[in-house]
């Protein structure tokens, strides 16, 4: 028997569940088609690539917000909504809110790419920047622009509804892998930044090993998995992934992603642009260098693959200026 009742779903500090990212798939299901799920042999393995670069917004993004938003009570959305986001959650948020006439404000960094502030825009939202390199908190900006209004943050990861959202493309592609040859996954290789994505997955595909994967020098998720309690990014390296950019997981997906023993690595900005190429070369795809983190993983060989394994190509989103440099790059 269901444990949710419309009094918890309505409870932002409540715990995401495998329900919910049912019920979100079902409702992500009646709005969007599914994105394709594309076989790559690398290295004589098969794997199962979900192009979620395909997605409206060029990004997974656009699950968890759905989910979100469209869960607003009625005074909720009458009163607006607060995101922060590097710009793929930015538009998300925006694109919801925008088919459901709901005011939306979104703090991004103003080192942002510019085709995601120029999406974001485009979209109807309205742009707040902060100084990321700087290290000015995104949170406590929102916080401020939060207090005394009655908007609702929508947080890019540490949200029930979002993680459950964005665990909507485990249970699409798990159906799509059924379809093809009735398998079921045993393994995701999945994109992290605040974990919002691996929580979800971790959720959705509970007889799956799960391996998260981050930029070198952000792998906040992975000490944090390995101390047992979470960290915090110290003085990080630079890196061409602006998605996965996060000071630090949440309490709620670390719950998860420590429940589920999920194991994380890291990769060089190297070999994510060799991802990128491949993913160009071979699916034709354009991934951005957040989006191919999961899949420079595997290509470097740092996480175990098989015949059912899910790799996320979580977004496309990228200057076209850093994406013909990358692929020039090797010519």
């Amino acid at each position: 028997m269901s444990e949710e009742t419309p009094q918890t779903l309505l409870d932002p500090d409540r715990a995401p569940t495998r329900e919910g990212v049912l019920r979100a798939a079902a409702k992500v299901a009646a709005l969007l088609p599914p994105t394709p799920l594309l076989p790559l042999i690398v290295d004589g393995q098969t794997i199962w690539c979900k192009a979620e670069s395909l997605q409206p917004v060029g990004a997974f993004k656009i699950r968890g917000a759905w989910h979100r938003l469209s869960d607003l009570t009625p005074e909720q959305a009458a009163a607006g909504v607060i995101g922060v986001s590097s710009g793929n959650h930015a538009q998300g948020v925006a694109w919801a809110a925008r088919r459901l006439g709901i005011a939306a404000t979104i703090v991004m960094p103003n080192d942002a790419p510019r085709a995601k502030l120029d999406a974001t825009r485009a979209l109807g939202a309205k742009i707040v920047l902060y100084d990321r390199p700087g290290g000015e908190d995104r949170d406590a900006v929102a916080r401020g622009l939060i207090a005394g209004t009655g908007r609702t943050l929508v947080h890019a990861f540490g949200d029930p509804w979002v993680i459950e959202g964005q665990g909507s493309l485990a249970i699409e592609a798990a159906e799509q892998l059924k379809a093809a040859n009735g398998a079921q996954f045993d393994s995701a290789i999945v994109c992290c930044g605040g974990g919002g994505l691996s929580s979800g997955i971790a959720l959705a595909l509970p007889d799956a090993k799960i391996f998260a994967v981050e930029p070198e020098g952000w792998d906040d998720v992975g000490r944090s998995l390995a101390t047992g309690t979470i960290q915090h990014v110290v003085n990080p390296p630079p890196t061409a992934c602006d998605a996965l950019q996060t000071p630090a997981t949440y309490p709620i997906n670390f719950a998860v992603l420590q429940a589920r023993g999920v194991t994380a690595t890291w990769v060089s900005d190297a070999e994510v642009r060799t991802a990128m190429r491949l993913a160009f070369a071979r699916l034709h795809l354009v991934i951005e260098p957040g989006g191919a983190a999961a899949l420079a993983a595997v290509i470097a060989g740092k996480v175990p693959v098989s015949d059912h394994t899910l790799v996320t190509l979580s977004g496309g989103n990228v200057d076209a200026d850093q994406f013909a440099a990358v692929l020039i790059e090797a010519a």
